[in-house]
């Protein structure tokens, strides 16, 4: 029964979601996928529906509509600037001042998440090992020791952003 009306909807869709993609900008065979999954959802919630074309053709339109919505959203990242041509003095200006919060910040953690974090951020690029060595503290605990501080720092800079924010 369900391999049979799985097959007999099979044109169907294909002409469908062929028709809906080019006005969405997905693929049809995306489409075909989300109706397809949605359909077998269906199938397992309650039985086949009971006009199998319309609720195709309403399924199809629907799958349309949120994937224009996603793709309305959607923005592409922002790729880091490939050499130093694209850093303008402006931008290294920002950089430097947003290191410089992160660094007093880091100063400001309790016990031993300044010296840890620090370590972490070194631009000799040192190892778990050498960090652990450096520390005194061993390489197992680096880890969750890493995550607590980094929780810290968050929760800091956290409050921080939303002082900034409150006064306006």
């Amino acid at each position: 029964m369900t391999h049979d009306l799985l097959t007999a909807l099979r044109p169907l869709l294909a002409a469908e979601a062929s028709a809906e993609a080019h006005a969405t900008g997905a693929e049809p065979g995306d489409l075909e996928q989300a109706v397809w999954l949605r359909l077998l959802e269906h199938l397992d919630s309650g039985g086949p529906p009971l006009d199998p074309e319309r609720w195709l053709r309403r399924a199809v339109r629907s799958e349309a509509r949120r994937s224009r919505r996603t793709n309305r959203r959607e923005r592409p990242y922002e790729t880091e600037p490939a050499d130093e041509a694209e850093a303008t003095p402006e931008r290294r200006a920002l950089d430097a001042c947003r290191a410089r919060a992160l660094r007093a910040a880091v100063r400001r953690l309790p016990g031993r998440c300044p010296a840890l974090l620090e370590a972490l951020m070194s631009p000799k690029d040192l190892t778990y090992r050498e960090i652990a060595g450096e520390l005194g503290i061993s390489q197992g605990s680096l880890g969750p020791e890493r995550s607590r501080c980094l929780g810290c720092l968050r929760r800091l800079l956290a409050a921080e952003v939303a002082a900034h924010r409150a006064r306006g």
